[in-house]
C-alpha cells in the first residue's frame, strides 16, 4: 500500500489522546453518595473487569477512528497494474484538440463533444486539491493559470472550434514550458485529447519527454471519412473586365477511397448565385470545375464557392474576393517618341488603364510615386532628378519598362542601370542584313503560361524580325531574345520591384515587334504584373501577409472589421507594402473570433480592400493515426502510454486502475464513522 500524502500519516500520533485519557481519567476513583441504606437495593454493581473492559473499547474505538481519519487523509492505495503511477506531487496538463477536424462525428456526436465528456470524466480522477492546467489550440492567456477540478471542469464547458490546427511537437513545447513554472522539479503528466489528424500532427518521431513525466495519449478513435474541399480557385485572365464574360477555375479535391459523382457546385457573387456546375471527383485526387460569369460594375466582389458535402460542414464554403476591373496606373515618359505612338494605342483605349503621357523633359517627378508602371521611351540621357526619381520609384517596388532611344548615351544608361542588375550596356551597329526572326518564347514559363493557352502551347508561332541597338548583360529572365541568344526582352526583379529591358526602340525600321501578334499581350502581362498579384484568398496558416496600399501614410493605423468584429493588428508599411499579422487566440477578447469569410480592411474609417480568409486546406485531410500505429510509433518510450478505448465506459475505471492504482481513502473513512458508531454504542448499551 502508498499513500498519496505520506505526510498526513504525522497525524497518526493523534491516537496516543485516548491513551491518555483512559490513563488519566478513567482510572481516578469516583465516589457516590447516598443518604439511606435503603438505596444500595438500587445500584446496579459491576465487577472490576466489565469496567475495564468497557473502559478499553471505547479506548480501542476511540484510537481506531483517529487513525482511520488519518489513512483516509493520507489517500492509501494499491499501486497500479503497470507500477507506473500518476504523480500527485506533479502538475497535470491536459491538452483538448478542438481543431476543425474534430467536428467530425461518431455515433451522431462529435469528436470534440465525446473528447470533452471524457476529458470531464477524467477529472473525477483527481483529488480536488490536485494542480491542473487545461491546453486547447487557441494558446490563450488562460492557459497559463493552474486550477483544480472544479475549475478546469468549467473551462471544458465553453471550448469551441478554433481556426489554429497544432502540431502535437509545438502542443508539448507549450505544455512543458507552461507546467515548469509551476514545477521546475519534473514527474508532470501530460494527457492528450485527440483525433490524431495526420496532416497535422507533425512528426510525431521528434516527440521525446523527460523520463520523470509521462505522457498519456487518448484518441478519439477517428476513421478516416470523405471529404471535399476547395484547394485553389483561380481567374484564366489576370483582369476581371466589366460587362464581359470571365472564367473562374476551381480545383476540388477529395479525401476519400470512393470517387464522387455528380456533385453540385454554385458560384455566387456579392451572394447572388451566378453559375453552377455538375463535376466527379475520383478517389484521394483532385478534379475541376469552370464558371462562366461577368460583373456589370467595378470594384471588389465577394466570391464564394459552395457544395453540399456532409458530415464535414466547415469546408463546403470557400470565400474569395474578385477585384473587378482595376485600375493600373500607367505613366508613359517619352524623350523620342514612336511616331505611330504604339504604347498609347496598347494602354489608352482601354477602361482597365488610367494611362498619362509626358514629355520627360516636362514631367513633375512627384507624379511617378503614383504610378504603378512606367514606360521611359525614347530617352536619349537618364541623368539628374530623373535618375533619382526613377532609382526611389523601383526602390519603393514599381515597374520599370525602358525602351531606349536611337542613339543612347551609353554612360548614362550604364550609370542608371548598375542599381538596377544590368551591366555592360553597348551598342549594336546593325543593317539589313542583321534582322532576324526572334527566338520562340518559352511557353511554358511563367510570364508568359496566360499567354499560351493549350491551343498554342504546341504551335509554331510567327516570331517578329527584329534588329537591336543595344546588348547588355543581367541578371534575370531572358523573355525574348535573338537566335544568337542576345537579349530582346529582358526582366529583371529587384525585391517586389521588376525592371524590363528592350533591346530597340519601336519604331518600325528596327523591326516589326510593335506591329507583332504578341506585343499586346506581352504589354498587358507588364502592365499586370505592375500591380501586385494578390491572392484571392488567404489562408489562416499565414501567420502574416502582405497587401499593396495606395497613398499610404508613413504612421497610418489599418484596422481589419468583419462585422461587429474589428480589429487592430500588428503591422509594417514598408513604402506601399503593407505587412499584416494576424492575431493570435490569445490576443483576442472573450466576445471575439476569427472565422473564415470576408474581412475589411480599413483606414480611418475608409475601406481600402476586402480581403477573404479561408481554413487551412490540412485540416480537411480527414485521415488519422490509429491507436495501432501511435503504440508503434512510441513503443520505445515506457512513459508513454496510448489508450484505445475512449469510448469504453469502462474507460476512467481502468485508466485509474492502470495509473492511479485502487483508491483507499473512502473505505478508510467509511472505518472512520463505523469506529465512531461503534464508540456511541459502547457508551449508550454497554450498562452494567
Amino acid at each position: 500500500m502508498h499513500f498519496l500524502y505520506p505526510t498526513f500519516l504525522w497525524a497518526g500520533l493523534a491516537v496516543a489522546i485516548p491513551l491518555i485519557i483512559h490513563l488519566f481519567n478513567f482510572r481516578r476513583t469516583r465516589k457516590v453518595f447516598f443518604t439511606n441504606v435503603a438505596f444500595l437495593k438500587a445500584v446496579k454493581t459491576t465487577t472490576s473487569s466489565f469496567r475495564r473492559l468497557k473502559q478499553l473499547l471505547i479506548m480501542a474505538a476511540r484510537m481506531a477512528f483517529i487513525l482511520s481519519l488519518v489513512l483516509a487523509f493520507s489517500q492509501p492505495f494499491l499501486p497500479s497494474k503497470n507500477g507506473r503511477n500518476v504523480n500527485a506531487g506533479g502538475l497535470s496538463s491536459i491538452y483538448l484538440d478542438n481543431s476543425l477536424s474534430m467536428q467530425n462525428e461518431l455515433d451522431k456526436k462529435s469528436y470534440l463533444d465525446k473528447a470533452v465528456a471524457k476529458t470531464e470524466e477524467l477529472l473525477t480522477a483527481f483529488p480536488q486539491g490536485a494542480r491542473l492546467q487545461l491546453l486547447t489550440n487557441d494558446f490563450s492567456a488562460d492557459e497559463h493559470r493552474v486550477g483544480n477540478v472544479q475549475q478546469i471542469k468549467e473551462r471544458t464547458t465553453s471550448i469551441g472550434y478554433t481556426h489554429t490546427p497544432r502540431t502535437f511537437e509545438n502542443v508539448l513545447k507549450r505544455q512543458m514550458s507552461l507546467a515548469g513554472k509551476h514545477n521546475s522539479q519534473g514527474g508532470n503528466q501530460y494527457f492528450w485529447f485527440s483525433d490524431f489528424q495526420r496532416s497535422t500532427a507533425g512528426d510525431l518521431n521528434k516527440i521525446k519527454i523527460d523520463s520523470s513525466s509521462r505522457l498519456y495519449l487518448v484518441p478519439v478513435q477517428a476513421k478516416s471519412t470523405q471529404n471535399v474541399f476547395v484547394d485553389s480557385v483561380w481567374l484564366n485572365t489576370p483582369f476581371v473586365r466589366e460587362m464581359q464574360s470571365n472564367v473562374l477555375t476551381v480545383k476540388l479535391f477529395n479525401t476519400g477511397e470512393q470517387p464522387v459523382e455528380n456533385l453540385q457546385v454554385k458560384l455566387f457573387i456579392d451572394e447572388i448565385q451566378v453559375s453552377s456546375e455538375i463535376t466527379s471527383i475520383p478517389a484521394k485526387s483532385s478534379g475541376q470545375a469552370r464558371f462562366s460569369f461577368n460583373v456589370k460594375d467595378k470594384g471588389f466582389k465577394k466570391g464564394r464557392i459552395s457544395f453540399d458535402d456532409t458530415p464535414i460542414t466547415f469546408d463546403n464554403d470557400y470565400y474569395f474576393v474578385l477585384n473587378a476591373a482595376p485600375s493600373i496606373e500607367i505613366l508613359h515618359l517619352f524623350g523620342q517618341s514612336s511616331g505611330s505612338k504604339y504604347i498609347q494605342t496598347v494602354f489608352a483605349n482601354d477602361s482597365i488603364f488610367s494611362f498619362k503621357s509626358f514629355s520627360a523633359l516636362n514631367v513633375d517627378v512627384g507624379l511617378l510615386k503614383s504610378a504603378n508602371l512606367i514606360v521611359l521611351e525614347g530617352v536619349q540621357s537618364i541623368e539628374g532628378s530623373m535618375k533619382s526619381a526613377l532609382q526611389e520609384f523601383v526602390g519603393s517596388g514599381g515597374s520599370l519598362l525602358v525602351i531606349p532611344s536611337q542613339n543612347p548615351d551609353l554612360s548614362s544608361y550604364n550609370a542608371f542601370a548598375a542599381g538596377l542588375n544590368i551591366r555592360n550596356i553597348q551598342s549594336r551597329n546593325i543593317t539589313e542584313s542583321d534582322f532576324s526572326p526572334l527566338a520562340e518564347p518559352v511557353k511554358s514559363s511563367s510570364f508568359f503560361m496566360d499567354i499560351f493557352d493549350n491551343s498554342t502551347k504546341k504551335e509554331m508561332i510567327q516570331m517578329p524580325e527584329q534588329g537591336g541597338v543595344l546588348t547588355w548583360q543581367t541578371i534575370g529572365e531572358k523573355l525574348l531574345s535573338f537566335r544568337n541568344n542576345q537579349p530582346f526582352l529582358t526582366q529583371t526583379k529587384i525585391n517586389t520591384a521588376k525592371v524590363y529591358w528592350l533591346a530597340s526602340p519601336l519604331d518600325p525600321q528596327f523591326g516589326d515587334f510593335a506591329r507583332n501578334a504578341l506585343f499586346v499581350p506581352i504589354m498587358y502581362k507588364i502592365a499586370a504584373l505592375s500591380v501586385r498579384q494578390e491572392p484571392t484568398a488567404y489562408s489562416f496558416k499565414e501567420n502574416s501577409f502582405s497587401v499593396e496600399v495606395k497613398d499610404a501614410l508613413k504612421n497610418a493605423v489599418y484596422k481589419l472589421r468583419r462585422g461587429k468584429l474589428e480589429l487592430i493588428p500588428v503591422q509594417n508599411l514598408v513604402g506601399k507594402q503593407l505587412t499584416i499579422e494576424l492575431p493570435k487566440a490569445n490576443q483576442l477578447n472573450d466576445n471575439q473570433e476569427v472565422e473564415s469569410g470576408y474581412y475589411e480592411l480599413l483606414l480611418n474609417g475608409k475601406v481600402e480592400k476586402l480581403l477573404a480568409f479561408n481554413h487551412d486546406s490540412k485540416e480537411s485531410m480527414m485521415d488519422f493515426y490509429g491507436e495501432n500505429e501511435l503504440k508503434k510509433i512510441f513503443s520505445n518510450q515506457k512513459n508513454v502510454q496510448v489508450f484505445d478505448k475512449i469510448d469504453d465506459d469502462n474507460f476512467i475505471r481502468n485508466f485509474k486502475e492502470q495509473n492511479f492504482g485502487v483508491a483507499l481513502w473512502k473505505y478508510f473513512l467509511i472505518a472512520a464513522l463505523v469506529f465512531l458508531a461503534i464508540e456511541i454504542a459502547i457508551v449508550r448499551f454497554m450498562k452494567g
